[in-house]
């Protein structure tokens, strides 16, 4: 599932158009992107958890050239499942 085809299945299930729900869907985006930028965890119980990483700087190695290579430090967002969304695919067995 692409963008729009979320785009289009939110306006399906929340009785809206198109352009309505894709003002959410953008306006979701920004509101998470703004807080991981002010360095906030966005924790959306039962789905998950959104949060910056910071990642130190290292060296690697060209693999066309095998010469050594700085990576610089860098910030990374991440996405941890929450446990309701993790149950889903994968049921407890009784």
């Amino acid at each position: 599932m692409n963008k729009s085809e979320f785009i289009e299945a939110l306006a399906d299930r929340c009785d809206l158009n198109k352009s309505q729900s894709g003002r959410c869907v953008d306006a979701f985006i920004a509101i998470i992107t703004e807080r991981l930028k002010k360095g906030e965890k966005v924790a959306l119980t039962g789905f998950g958890t959104f949060q910056l990483v910071k990642r130190a700087a290292r060296k690697a190695r060209n693999p066309r050239t095998g010469e050594p290579v700085k990576v610089p430090a860098s910030k990374q967002p991440r996405f941890a499942a929450g446990a309701t969304l993790k149950a889903a695919f994968n049921p407890k067995k009784s």
